[in-house]
Parts: C-alpha cells; structure tokens; sequence
C-alpha cells in the first residue's frame, strides 16, 4: 500500500503534509512481529461492529446456559440446540443458534474486575485502569490507524482519481450514546467516537449537529472554511483540531445518506426489529458499508439484579410475546450477521457482541443475578474468524472458567492482529511517553488460525 510513498511525493511539502509523513513514518516501517501460525490472521477483518451488551449479560442466560443442575443455577429459561454440534444456547436465542455454525462463542473469559466503570475500560482497552493514565479503546485505536494510513497516502489521490473521493465519515462511529471505557484516552479528540445522540428507531431520528445552521448555506460554509485555512496557516494551534474534518462531512451530501434509514425498504427495516437496538444495527451496517472502519452499537439494560425475566424476555411485565433484552438481541444480531453474509461483508468484517462481566452463578432472592467477572461469555464472527468454534469452557455451575481462560488483555491482543494492528507497536502520549497497543495479552491460539 505504501511502497511508493516516498518516491513518488509530488505536491508541495507544506507544514500539514511533513507532519503527515512524520506520523506515518513510524507505521511504515514497523513490521508485525508474530508466531509463523498467527500471520495469516493478521489484517483479515478490514472494519468492525462492537455489540456492547451494556450491564453485564448473563452467560448462564445466552451463551453457557447450564442444564443438568439445580434449578437456582439453571435459571428460569431452557436451552435450544445450536448449528454447533452438542452446543446450546438459551432458548431465547433460537435464531442465533441457527447460525453458530459462523461464529466463535468463548466460554471463559475471566477478569478481576466487578465493578462497570473498570470493567468496561479493562474489557473495551485490554488494560487494566490507571489513575495516571487514560487508555483507549479498541475502536478508538482502530480509528487512529486509519487516519495514520489515509494520512500518509496523498499520492493516491494522484494515481487513483477514485481515492479523491473517499467517504467524509468519521472512523469511528457510535450508536447511540457513550459509555465508560470507548473513548481516545490519550489518543486526544481526534480519535473520539462520534456520537450520533438520536435513537434509529424514532420516525423523527436524524443526526444531531450534522446539518448547516438556519441562513447559512454551502457558500457560507466554503467561506467560513477559507478564513480557517488562513487561521491555520499563521498558527500551529487548530493542526489537530477535527475542524477540517467537520466540514467536510456537513459539506458531504453522499456520506450524510449512510445514516438515512429510510431508503431501506421495509421488509429489511422489520427484519431487524423495530426496538431501538435492531435498528442501531441495521444503521451499522450501512455505516459498514459506507467504509467506517468501526461502530459500536451499545444495548443498554444487562444489569439484571432482579427480575431478570423481565428484563431478559418480557420486556414489560404482562407481555404476551417477549420484546425484552435478549429475543431483541436474537433477531437484531441474527439479522445483521446474515445480512452482512448475504451482502459479501462478513468476510472482512469482525463482529463482537460482549459486555463487561457475566452474572453470578446462583439466582438471588430477588429473581436476578449479581457481577460476576471470574467467567462470562462473548460471541465473535465473521472477519476471517473461525467459524463453529467454542473456545474453552466454565465449569459445572458457570463459576469460573475449566479451561483455557482468556482475558480481556488476552482477547484484544488476538483482535487487534484480526484488524491489521500489531499489538507489539507504541503509541504516544502527549508527553511522548510511547505506551505498547497491548502489553500484558497473550494471543489466543484458537483466534488465530
């Protein structure tokens, strides 16, 4: 991709463009130092979607429901087979279980932490927190490698007319709010997710802050924009500001249609769901294929100490057919795992559906479980992964994994080798302080081939 850059730097070196060349120089020339049997998983998911089951998700309730124990381990809910040879999922996730066959389920995952706001930042960074420093998240490392990339490649606007053209969108997108743990950290406000703060599945949902301001159109806008390159170019300041890229997605008509639900037909629109959830991800998936390298789509609600049944399958007490977290999780995620296949996208797209601890082995008084980090479950697919594959198991009651653990430090150094990036390379803190993408994370074998 960047062996011509060099010699073939044909415009005018000016301030931006030697930065530019100065922050993809280190990139360039670093190569991957992984195990022989790992380099062939290196770069096969080009973009990717983080499921983010917000509150913990109960592994016993989805993905390691426990059958042959007492009744206050097994919880309310039975199991269904999977595509999976002598694999169930919870009955509640019967679609899902149609289609094991393309994922890969880990069993034991393990953390230290029961606590949200730690748990989410070791799951979604592969550290554990530190009150000296800010680390960030997977997306947010993902959307800063691209911009290094794009960054470097100025010349191919020259030698591919095409590359001229590139969506507007920002690299990292989430739908629809924040939570702990997804930002830059140290990366700054440059790699920051971009929020689109609207829920999909209102008929009134647009984009907060993406259209001109009431009297001011195009012209004004070129306009506002030449005064900032004349501010830019007599100071340093603005360099890293996002303004440029601010102005051209508002100026950006085509990349604005990406989050323009209503041009699916209705059929793929109901297909999804009409909850908030489902149509988050059927947004994903547009934004996929508009070239955002990564979009996290947050599903609040797992944090289930009571009333799980609810919570989990009712969705509102007295409900005839469940609508709640998991049935809405079933036909959303099943939907946009198929819908990717059906369009050719799952190959070179990694999905990731997790939260950031599982739930307690035991029911409590309450009808609901409580933290529980010592053994939880996530699913994976797509993105060159495996396919049909259970990595490890928990025990008996779901208390702690029986064998090959894997960490969050553990699973982000396998993913970051699926997205490209080499979990050995630094980055750099605004002090220059050069902090590994990965220090403690060991690949996971089975990830990996």
């Amino acid at each position: 991709m960047h062996s011509h850059l060099l010699n073939t730097w044909k415009q005018p070196l000016t301030r931006r463009s030697v930065l530019q060349l100065s922050l993809a120089l280190p990139l360039l020339a670093h190569k991957p130092s992984l195990a022989s049997n790992h380099q062939s998983a290196f770069g096969t998911a080009k973009k990717c979607i983080l499921l983010w089951l917000d509150g913990g998700p109960s592994h016993l309730e989805m993905w390691d429901p426990k059958r042959n124990v007492p009744a206050e381990v097994r919880g309310p809910f039975a199991s269904t087979p999977t595509k999976i040879p002598g694999v169930h999922f919870s009955e509640h996730l019967s679609r899902c279980a149609e289609l094991a066959q393309r994922m890969t389920i880990i069993r034991s995952m393990t953390s230290p932490l029961g606590e949200h706001g730690l748990a989410n930042q070791y799951a979604l960074t592969g550290y554990l927190p530190s009150p000296n420093l800010q680390y960030p998240s997977i997306g947010s490392i993902a959307a800063h490698r691209r911009k290094v990339i794009a960054n470097a490649e100025p010349i191919e606007t020259i030698t591919n007319p095409a590359a001229s053209k590139r969506s507007q969108l920002p690299s990292y997108i989430g739908i629809p709010e924040p939570r702990i743990g997804m930002g830059a950290g140290f990366l700054g406000p440059e790699s920051e997710p971009f929020w689109i703060g609207g829920d999909p599945a209102q008929p009134t949902f647009q984009i907060r802050d993406l259209d001109l301001f009431p009297g001011v159109d195009n012209s004004r806008l070129q306009r506002r924009r030449s005064m900032l390159n004349q501010i830019e170019n007599s100071t340093t300041s603005l360099a890293n500001s996002g303004l440029h890229s601010a102005f051209d997605l508002i100026a950006d008509l085509d990349a604005k249609q990406a989050f323009e639900l209503q041009r699916e037909d209705r059929s793929t629109r109901e297909r999804y769901g009409s909850r908030s959830f489902g149509q988050s991800c059927l947004l994903a998936r547009r934004l996929i294929e508009h070239d955002v390298p990564f979009v996290s789509v947050v599903q609040p609600g797992w944090d289930t100490h009571e009333n799980l049944v609810v919570s989990l399958r009712d969705g509102f007490a007295g409900a005839k057919v469940g609508v709640g977290l998991i049935p809405t999780f079933d036909q959303a995620a099943s939907a946009l795992i198929s819908d990717l296949q059906d369009r050719g996208l799952l190959d070179e797209t990694l999905v990731i559906a997790m939260g950031e601890f599982g739930r307690t082995p035991k029911l409590n008084t309450r009808g609901g479980r409580d933290h529980w980090p010592r053994a939880y479950s996530i699913m994976l697919c797509g993105g060159g992964l495996p396919q049909g594959l259970v990595v490890g198991q928990s025990d008996k009651i779901g208390e702690q994994p029986d064998s090959d653990p894997v960490t969050p430090a553990d699973l982000m150094h396998s993913l970051f080798i699926r997205l490209g990036i080499d979990p050995a390379s630094t980055l750099t803190t605004p002090d220059a302080r050069p902090i590994p993408i990965n220090q403690h994370g060991k690949p996971v074998d089975a990830l990996l081939t």
